[in-house]
């Protein structure tokens, strides 16, 4: 796939160019959906699957104090759509200056002038222009003019829920992690560098990979049954987010994941990895002893063992 950053960086023409255009947060299924359809059309037309989305996210330059966390920032969001089989991501920068473009000069100078877009697919609540004043029919009737088709991708519903990024944002803060799973069509991921912690997961004989996060939705504070991957390789494991009361009052000091990894004894401190969540095991909780940690700990990962990674599809 390639990956274009700024529109001013799109040397070249691109080959019939079948868009979708939005923020993609999640890269839900219904998001995966559009895309579906983009590349459809693509291959019908011999051209190229383009995806245009914006950074920083509109919310973060237009009302900041309101943004919330985001599923996917822009590194996983990009891998994501790699992974969804797109040709080519234009990453287009958003400013205030770019928020005052109007929906027909944004048609007109982006879509038509720079990128050369022959057919553009968007979801049916896609807004764009200054002010938000765009929307689908807006987008149709001024494609319309340039000879441009626009496709417009209907609600996709899950077990009678609208699949939504606020929704699974809603759902991922509950803990609901499973559910989540759902509408996303994959576990909910988290991308960090190993970093060095207290290091009391050696005493307790669970050694943990502390994650180093930027940026990130976190679960509800508990203990899940993970999947952690690295370099490629899945291993099964148990994370808990949170403030460990044990050690340290809640609330005190930024929240951490902490990852306990199966049947795993490599150093990767420095390195990379990705933690899934797969399933919510029990609040964080505060212990009077050690021993009691330790004992509660053993429990977890026999249940783990028992009740989610006996019984998940391979990966």
């Amino acid at each position: 796939m390639e990956t274009i950053f700024g529109i001013d960086r799109l040397l070249r023409r691109l080959v019939n160019p079948v868009v979708t255009l939005g923020n993609f947060d999640g890269i839900h299924l219904g998001h995966q959906k559009i895309f579906e359809r983009v590349r459809t059309e693509a291959s019908t037309m011999g051209g190229e699957s383009v995806v245009i989305t914006f950074e920083p996210h509109p919310l973060k330059v237009l009302s900041p104090r309101s943004c919330p966390p985001f599923l996917t920032p822009l590194r996983k969001k990009i891998l994501l759509i790699e992974q969804a089989g797109m040709d080519v991501v234009l990453c287009i920068e958003f400013t205030k200056a770019f928020s005052e473009i109007s929906p027909f000069d944004f048609v007109k100078n982006i879509l038509v002038e720079r990128v050369g877009a022959r057919k553009v697919i968007v979801g049916y609540n896609y807004h764009f222009g200054k002010n938000k004043k765009g929307n689908p029919q807006t987008l149709k009737q001024i494609g319309g003019l340039f000879n441009i088709q626009v496709e417009i991708i209907g609600p996709l519903s899950i077990e009678g829920t609208t699949v939504s990024s606020s929704k699974i944002r809603e759902l991922i803060k509950k803990g609901q992690v499973e559910k989540a799973s759902k509408l996303l069509g994959r576990h909910y991921p988290i991308l960090g560098k190993v970093i060095e912690g207290a290091k009391r997961g050696h005493l307790l004989g669970f050694p943990t990979a502390n994650l180093e996060i930027c940026d990130e939705l976190y679960p509800l504070p508990g203990v899940y049954a993970v999947e952690a991957l690295w370099k490629g390789q899945p291993f099964n494991g148990l994370a808990n987010v949170g403030w460990n009361p044990t050690f340290q009052t809640e609330g005190e000091g930024k929240i951490s994941l902490e990852v306990y990894i199966l049947d795993f004894n490599e150093d990767i401190y420095g390195e990379e990895i990705q933690v899934d969540f797969i399933r919510r095991i029990r609040n964080e909780a505060r212990f009077d002893s050690i021993a009691q940690l330790i004992t509660q700990i053993q429990k977890d990962v026999e249940w783990a063992q028992e009740n989610v990674f006996k019984t998940k599809a391979p990966s």
